[in-house]
């Protein structure tokens, strides 16, 4: 029976597309989808956002177009619902919801993870589910699978459930986990693109806007789905535990990130040598941070290390950086012109500072000639320290031939003792 009246809803609605009003339907759809078009292209003006939420890289592929246009038929249908046998609309409205919740839940999870390989498989996923219930609304039958749905029930402690209200907990908890990572996105946007200087600040803030929005949202998932909020003690004392003895490594590891972001010790953009590998900090996690050296390659050291171990931060109080190099030179050159004509020559080296000013001293009376130590100071190690080590070279080797200075090559006496 049940069959007949789904059969019977279908065969109504393939009835009422052949009558001639359908055109008009089409039209005044067609008419709702111009208007939320040109809406949308108002409001998002001329400049496309980058990652927009809202309005996507195109007009279609947003949120705002779908929910328009379905606020549109909505207020169309109202108005002919009246006056005639709605079709269209029928078939047009739970589209246009299935596009919405597509469009919310694609781009809110490529905002908030954009470098997840598993965003296309729930994308897909979400796709499936939501045209699947457009066709069992079409068609008539979603009535009967939920009836269904309700005569699958069992019983958790003293509460009975049936799959029906565990398929809807599911979907609402769905739903506020996307609109809180929703949030939590465009708040952690507004942080870091934000007035302040501090770049760890604005990290820390937004990784604790994150994890309270998740939390808040994955209790009112919870609760949507039926689960009792006070049976989780029992499970947060064993998290506990399991953290206590299981996890150490891992929990040190956060804590240490939240402690690293909030005494501002070490800054994205420091340059730092942590267990011989120097460079410079790109981005500080939660649970890692990782460090870029100057040849390209990244290490990634969990926080724990930058707080239990020795850390060199080149840039944490002063940027300046103290460079220095050597040449040797014979006994009978001018030394006081020389060292004058060297500092001279060193100071128009580029990135080399005039403050502190180069410096030329006698460093050795060594077995060849006279060693003397060029040093230098540089206000960005982040660029590197051998290419302007190279340049001060050539400068001081360029002095020194200009001056006609002779570079000793190294001399031996060679003794040969008569015959005994």
């Amino acid at each position: 029976m049940n069959f007949n009246i789904s059969t019977t809803e279908l065969n109504d609605l393939l009835q009422a597309l052949r009558q001639p009003q359908v055109w008009s339907e089409f039209g005044l759809l067609l008419g709702c989808l111009v208007v939320a078009y040109l809406v949308v292209y108002m409001l998002r003006g001329r400049h496309r956002p980058e990652a927009s939420i809202w309005f996507g890289k195109r007009i279609f592929d947003g949120v705002f177009f779908p929910v328009m246009a379905l606020c549109l038929a909505y207020l169309a249908k109202a108005v002919l619902v009246s006056t005639t046998t709605l079709a269209v609309f029928k078939v047009a409205i739970p589209i246009l919801m299935s596009l919405a919740a597509i469009r919310l839940s694609a781009r809110v999870m490529t905002a908030s993870f954009p470098h997840s390989r598993t965003v296309h498989l729930m994308e897909r996923t979400v796709s499936w589910l939501a045209w699947g219930a457009v066709v069992l609304w079409v068609t008539g039958i979603l009535p009967l699978v939920l009836k269904a749905m309700e005569d699958v029930s069992w019983k958790m402690g003293a509460t009975r459930m049936d799959l029906r209200t565990l398929m809807e907990g599911l979907l609402t908890a769905g739903l506020v986990l996307v609109l809180a990572l929703w949030v939590a996105s465009a708040i952690e946007k507004k942080l870091l693109h934000g007035e302040v200087q501090d770049l760890s600040l604005r990290k820390i803030a937004a990784n604790i806007v994150r994890a309270v929005l998740l939390f808040v949202g994955l209790l009112l998932g919870l609760s949507a789905v039926g689960i009792d909020l006070t049976a989780l003690s029992v499970l947060g004392g064993a998290i506990g535990v399991g953290l206590g003895f299981g996890l150490q490594k891992i929990a040190a590891n956060y804590v240490s990130g939240f402690v690293i972001l909030a005494e501002r010790s070490l800054r994205i953009g420091d340059m730092v040598k942590v267990n011989g590998f120097e460079g410079r900090i790109s981005d500080i996690r939660t649970r890692y941070t990782v460090i870029r050296a100057l040849n390209g390659r990244e290490a990634i050291l969990p926080n724990e290390m930058l707080i239990t171990e020795r850390v060199e931060n080149s840039s944490l109080a002063d940027p300046k950086v103290s460079i220095s190099t050597s040449v040797l030179v014979a006994y009978d050159c001018d030394l006081p012109r020389l060292q004058k004509e060297l500092v001279v020559a060193v100071a128009q080296v580029d990135r080399v500072l005039e403050d502190p000013v180069p410096a030329v001293l006698l460093s050795e009376f060594a077995a060849d000639g006279l060693l003397l130590t060029v040093s230098f100071w540089i206000g960005d190690p982040e660029n590197g320290q051998n290419n302007v080590r190279s340049d001060v070279n050539m400068a001081v080797l360029a002095t020194v031939n200009a001056m006609g200075v002779q570079i000793p090559y190294p001399q031996r006496v060679v003794r040969q003792l008569p015959p005994a």
